[in-house]
């Protein structure tokens, strides 16, 4: 038994050096083009990394002695992409609840962190990162309030090594019109359920209010022995009431969204981030003048009414971005969050400035997780997380040959290429066949 246990330790070792290599001394990304994202494009620089940070860019950087070296030659080094709303992590088979852990049971469990549940081991988790995907964030469901995303690096053993820096109070803000078109309620069953939607929501805020003010009055006043109750909701949205913690709401029609607005607006929140916004374009207008960033998509998806023109969800981003809202792109996918430049690339082909596009996959939502000093761009003093493409990574042509996580190089393997290989190189074996 103990042998078996050491040859399982051993293989285990074996592997993680295989899949993950970390660059404890110096690395150079020589003769590349370096799209920074905030500080331009350099033509045929390096960047220097050293263990899990950039620590120079440029084209007169000095390579130590003895530093690894990679030739980019005819290649772009991009900064790793952000993907700001996906379920990676929380869900294996769609199909098998055995492999689901993105929702908890009731309405109203905000205290429920998606970290937690996140499995490091994710048959999707190598094939989004090998596409230039290299942060997501992953995002409980079901209910009103169920729980706290959190931003993710695609790289970790453990969630805690995974987390990037960002966790947001998830809510559903109350919807007013059908879940859709095997939707068999009445208009006032439809209004009804709305109106206790927006009820429940309210008595839940006011009373997360009142233990926010009672709590700050007993931390004033300890000899006052008035203590609130442990109310583990509660305790989870008072960061949020006070400010200190992003409230992220889900909402998607147009008339849902200016009732979010307004919702905002009466309870004096500070700190708020809207996803989804399938009709954001419909009042981007109002959005932007609520200065409220917006992660918007899957930009990959149908008009919302049967009257609308075909690319309107295509247009949205561009649209919204038009309007002056602060954007971000999300691909709303987890098997398929690897198309996240996709839906960068479409909205680039319907309006969106593509240096815009770019930011929207990077900087942007590094700035709206207030992660902007780690992520989201190529700068000295920043996380070594970037790819190395031959090409557009917006483009399905290019193929991307190198990433780095957090200073560790990626394996480039993943479900998708072992597969590929696989087939390939496959033997039918018909000549080893019995039978006639």
């Amino acid at each position: 038994m103990r042998g078996l246990l050491s040859l399982i330790f051993a293989a285990s070792a074996l592997l993680s050096v295989l899949n993950h290599e970390f660059q404890e001394n110096f690395t150079a990304l020589t003769n590349a083009r370096v799209v920074t994202i905030t500080q331009g494009v350099i033509e045929n620089g390096t960047v220097l990394m050293e263990g899990d940070r950039i620590v120079a860019i440029g084209t007169d950087v000095e390579v130590p002695a003895g530093a690894r070296i990679i030739d980019c030659t005819g290649m772009t080094v991009y900064p790793g992409m952000i993907d700001s709303g996906t379920q990676m992590g929380l869900v294996e088979v769609g199909s098998l609840s055995e492999t689901r852990d993105n929702t908890e049971l009731g309405t109203l469990s905000p205290q429920m962190k998606a970290l937690t549940a996140v499995n490091p081991n994710g048959v999707a988790i190598p094939v989004t990162r090998v596409n230039g995907v290299t942060t997501v964030l992953t995002e409980p469901s079901g209910g009103m309030l169920p729980g706290q995303a959190a931003l993710i690096n695609l790289h970790g053993y453990t969630p805690s090594q995974m987390f990037a820096g960002f966790e947001g109070i998830s809510m559903q803000f109350p919807a007013t019109g059908r879940r859709g078109r095997f939707d068999q309620r009445t208009d006032e069953q439809v209004q009804e359920a709305t109106e206790k939607a927006l009820k429940l929501l309210n008595d839940t805020w006011n009373s997360a209010e009142l233990h926010s003010r009672i709590d700050s009055t007993y931390q004033a006043r300890p000899e006052s022995g008035r203590k609130p109750a442990y109310v583990p909701s509660m305790e989870a949205l008072r960061p949020v009431v006070r400010g200190q913690q992003a409230l992220v709401i889900s909402v998607n029609a147009a008339r849902d969204i200016l009732a979010a607005i307004e919702w905002v607006k009466e309870r004096g929140l500070r700190n708020v981030i809207f996803t989804g916004l399938s009709e954001g374009w419909r009042v981007a207008d109002q959005i932007a003048e609520a200065g409220i960033p917006c992660l918007v998509g899957p930009v990959l998806s149908v008009p919302t009414r049967p009257s609308d023109r075909f690319d309107k969800a295509y247009r949205n981003a561009a649209l919204m971005h038009a309007a002056g809202v602060k954007i971000a792109i999300r691909s709303g996918e987890t098997a398929n969050a690897r198309n996240l430049p996709y839906n960068a690339g479409f909205a680039v082909a319907y309006g969106l400035p593509y240096e815009e596009a770019l930011r929207a996959v990077t900087i942007n939502p590094a700035e709206i997780f207030g992660v902007d000093d780690r992520l989201g761009s190529l700068e000295a003093g920043k996380e070594a997380t970037l790819f190395i493409a031959d090409g557009d990574p917006f483009e399905t042509s290019t193929t991307i040959h190198h990433v780095f996580i957090g200073g560790y190089q990626i394996s480039m393997e993943s479900r998708h290429t072992q597969l590929y290989e696989e087939f390939l190189n496959r033997s039918p074996g018909l000549e080893n066949r019995d039978g006639p």
